[in-house]
């Protein structure tokens, strides 16, 4: 089992389709919270000492990233999810898009049964 973390930076109107193709591969959870990066808090700490340029790229100081935790059961899964939001975000080498990556996990409870995995 693998925990993905998907950290999108300014792109919260791929969320929802991101989410729906979750399910319709097998994903039944994922938890989502309000995140912000370092350099959006450090722009928006006036006592902080930081170019002003960079001030300048934060045009608010509210949370402005979105973070998605899924624990994915499957090796085939998790590949399907990582396309899934590839081909909704795109190119993640571009700045400010955002950040994808996996973790292994044990010991985990809780799971709903999957939605592929139906118990007769």
């Amino acid at each position: 089992m693998n925990l993905l973390v998907l950290v999108l930076n300014k792109e919260e109107e791929h969320l929802e389709r991101i989410l729906e193709r979750f399910v319709e591969i097998g994903i039944r959870g994922a938890t989502i919270i309000d995140s912000t990066g370092m350099g959006q808090t450090l722009a928006c700490h006036n006592n902080l000492p930081i170019f002003g340029g960079l001030r300048r790229l934060f045009e608010n100081c509210r949370p402005g990233n979105k973070t998605v935790f899924s624990v994915i059961d499957n090796e085939e899964r998790l590949q399907k999810a990582k396309t899934v939001v590839q081909e909704e975000i795109g190119d993640f080498t571009e700045p400010g898009v955002g950040i994808l990556f996996t973790i292994p996990v044990n010991n985990v409870l809780g799971l709903a049964q999957d939605i592929n995995d139906k118990e007769g």
